[in-house]
């Protein structure tokens, strides 16, 4: 029930600005509503917005015309004109008439939800091709059903902020047809571009290399961790979906092996189901991993609470069942009793810090000792006319000893399954891999 104004010594550096007053409905279960609302502030300073004000209402179930009751709805308004708001964010998704009846209400401001706020991040950060194809595909299929009000809306503060960017100016005179049509036209770009990275990941799929994926919440860590364990160069900020594009760089394992690590877009609380719908190509990525890193903020005091997310989305994309190691980063801000009381509810897990490299070997020691559960031990007698075999074991296999006999080159060699099955047919014996991991 607070109300209280704040500023930033960068407010008058920004243009635009958007001043906001943030507004959470307090069920008394779930996350807590102080930290949700932490976490909306998060997203509104990355979208570029000033948070001057917080209201909450204790809501058994949201009030299907205006979302909070009629004497909040009166707060919020008041509360805008007093501090010159200019944009009023809810931190639960608004059905469209909801969106309609508080515009009326809270004037000349715009109106914005969870969802919508993260939408916009997603178009602020988007780079490449197919990233943009993705996020404007979840903005138009988001914006359908609110086109009559929400380009009204747009067009009285058309000068730029939050909740402008996206299609652009010119889908403020688009009906539904179009908009409909534009989706269609999305789709099918999109299935384009994800018929080029079918390709790439079936060319790694059939190389018989060892995948890896990072997941996390968003501002986990997870770029940190890829650079740190692949010396990549991925865009790292602290800020909430810094980064959105898949990025794959390869990593070598202390016994020589080598496999492919990829950092896939962060997961967040309430995350829109547009979102997870329009970027499934790429969260391919996470389906087909032989081995998910679960990078969590083992100094966040929601960490459980973020990892529930997570594997909610997980189980959304139909990832639940692929291998998982739990990863706690930031070690070099984590408390000792904070450390332990993770690693009590994770004994297996892995803690580390990407910034300062500490855990970093054992990390790379467990995906070895993982990459080696899933490997096959092969004794193989390979003709002296079969030469490609023998540089595809070089290649995608590890060597653990090598024979030359009158009768071809003898190697015992650990392979995939994938790289296995082209070997096979000159097995002497095989046997599984079981690591004591």
């Amino acid at each position: 029930m607070s109300n209280h104004e704040r500023f930033t010594p960068h407010e008058t550096t920004q243009a635009p600005v958007d001043r906001a007053i943030l507004v959470a409905a307090d069920r008394g279960r779930g996350w807590g509503v102080v930290e949700s609302l932490a976490e909306l502030e998060r997203l509104a300073d990355t979208a570029g917005a000033v948070v001057v004000a917080t209201l909450t209402q204790k809501l058994s179930a949201p009030d299907p015309r205006t979302f909070v009751h009629k004497g909040k709805l009166e707060e919020i308004a008041q509360t805008a004109r007093d501090l010159g708001a200019t944009l009023v964010i809810f931190d639960d998704e608004l059905t469209p008439s909801q969106q309609n009846n508080i515009e009326g209400a809270v004037p000349e401001t715009k109106i914005a939800d969870r969802t919508a706020l993260i939408l916009d991040i997603f178009a602020l950060h988007a780079t490449s091709r197919e990233g943009k194809l993705q996020v404007e595909l979840a903005q138009m299929v988001y914006l359908l059903p609110r086109l009559r009000g929400l380009w009204r809306h747009l067009d009285r503060f058309a000068g730029g902020g939050v909740m402008t960017r996206g299609p652009g100016e010119s889908q403020l005179e688009t009906d539904r047809r179009l908009a409909r049509k534009r989706i269609g036209e999305l789709k099918r770009e999109l299935v384009h571009v994800a018929g080029e990275r079918e390709l790439q990941r079936k060319a790694r799929v059939r190389s018989g290399i060892f995948r890896v994926s990072l997941v996390g919440y968003t501002n986990a860590g997870k770029s940190t961790t890829l650079n740190a364990l692949t010396d990549a160069d991925v865009f790292v900020a602290d800020k909430l979906f810094a980064t959105l594009d898949a990025t794959t760089r390869t990593m070598e394992l202390p016994e020589g092996r080598t496999v492919t690590v990829t950092d896939t877009v962060g997961f967040i609380h309430k995350l829109p189901h547009s979102l997870v719908e329009a970027f499934k190509s790429t969260l391919d990525e996470v389906r087909e991993a032989d081995l998910l890193i679960h990078v969590v903020d083992g100094s966040h005091p929601q960490a459980f609470d973020q990892i529930a997310a997570v594997q909610e989305v997980l189980g959304e994309i139909g990832a639940a069942d692929r291998p998982a190691l739990v990863v706690f980063n930031k070690a070099d801000a984590m408390e000792p009793e904070v450390r332990a009381q993770l690693l009590a509810r994770y004994p297996h897990a892995v803690v580390c810090s990407a910034l300062t490299g500490e855990g970093l070997d054992t990390l790379r020691e467990r995906v070895s000792a993982e990459a080696a559960r899933q490997a096959l031990t092969l004794t193989i007698l390979l003709p002296y006319d079969r030469g490609d075999l023998v540089a595809l074991a070089y290649e995608k296999a590890q060597i653990i000893s090598e024979e030359h006999t009158v009768e071809g080159t003898r190697l015992v060699v650990r392979a995939s399954v994938q790289v296995a099955g082209h070997l096979e047919p000159f097995a002497e014996h095989r046997r599984t891999v079981t690591s004591e991991a």
